[in-house]
């Protein structure tokens, strides 16, 4: 059985309140006294309630993260990155992987709600399936539109599709094609397929686009890839969503005599230092991690001590490109 406050008091021969004054340091309390406690409860090894003793101060200290999965490098690294701001700044994390799943989400959203926690940051793609205007604490959105009284930070993906485009054109390109995730969800990443079409329209060309599932499985990356190149044998370019997209494609065009980069150049988007140490030669738009996870930890602590954002506040961080070899 545990130890309690009480089992402590008891060794210490003093009150629960005394104890209790030890461990939330309020009111005098002798040196003599302080080490009695801290004693007893080495003997016992007794941990405080950390919740119980932040309820009191009305603040638990800790937030929520929700994202779709840590197995992706995107989410992996801005999830690392996260982790270490927030101890920077005095607080722990909940982390919650929920597969895109709206019911594990909604499971996970009610055990963050009884845990206490000051506040969340969301990343899934559940957006219109559940309420999170009614949370009671402040949410903070990560390249996700959760409702108009959400905030969301992002990177500036228009900008990003565009650079990727173009350089593509310039680099002689006949032939692109753009594979992305679905556009029905409502999300700033749309933006890169959106500045795509807008380039290629731009130069008279016709924007050829596949869209993949928003569940991150490898055989149905692997299955469009394999459909694409069937269907266009003279693709000469590629502008992929994301880094292991990219990764798939290159591994997809080795396999069938395809010459990168002289018939074939694929450009990919996250620039993660993982995908950067495993492929150093994948040209890429780099996303600012790190100044994406201090602006959604920033601007969390904002709204946990009482600053107000505008309605569908969007706060967006510019994007570069990290050249390879792929183009």
């Amino acid at each position: 059985m545990k130890p309690n406050i009480k089992d402590v008091a008891t060794l210490a021969g003093v009150s629960a309140t005394t104890v209790s004054r030890v461990l939330n340091n309020r009111g005098y309390i002798s040196e003599e006294t302080r080490n009695k406690v801290y004693q007893a409860m080495e003997e016992l090894h007794y941990f405080p309630n950390d919740v119980a003793r932040s309820l009191f101060r009305k603040s638990t200290k800790f937030i929520g993260l929700i994202f779709p999965t840590t197995s992706h490098p995107f989410f992996g690294e801005l999830i690392l990155n996260i982790e270490r701001i927030c101890s920077t700044r005095g607080y722990k994390v909940l982390l919650c992987n929920s597969l895109n799943d709206q019911e594990k989400e909604s499971e996970y959203l009610e055990m963050l709600q009884r845990n206490q926690v000051d506040g969340i940051i969301v990343g899934t793609h559940n957006q219109g399936t559940l309420n999170y205007e009614k949370i009671r604490f402040p949410v903070v959105a990560i390249d996700r539109y959760l409702s108009d009284s959400i905030p969301v930070v992002s990177s500036d993906n228009y900008q990003g599709g565009k650079i990727a485009a173009e350089l593509l054109l310039e680099s002689g390109c006949k032939k692109i094609i753009h594979i992305c995730g679905p556009q029905q969800l409502k999300t700033p990443a749309n933006q890169r397929t959106n500045a795509f079409k807008d380039v290629m329209k731009n130069h008279g060309i016709e924007p050829v686009i596949y869209e993949l599932p928003v569940n991150f499985q490898q055989p149905s990356t692997i299955r469009m890839i394999h459909k694409i190149f069937d269907e266009h044998q003279d693709i000469d370019g590629i502008f992929a969503s994301d880094d292991l997209i990219a990764a798939s494609i290159l591994a997809e065009a080795y396999g069938i005599g395809r010459k990168i980069p002289d018939d074939l150049k694929v450009i990919g988007y996250d620039g993660t230092e993982t995908v950067q140490i495993c492929l150093p030669h994948l040209t890429t738009i780099r996303q600012p991690i790190k100044q994406i996870a201090e602006k959604s930890v920033s601007m969390l602590i904002d709204l946990i001590e009482g600053k107000q954002f505008e309605r569908q506040y969007e706060e967006t961080i510019p994007v570069s490109i990290k050249k390879g070899t792929t183009v």
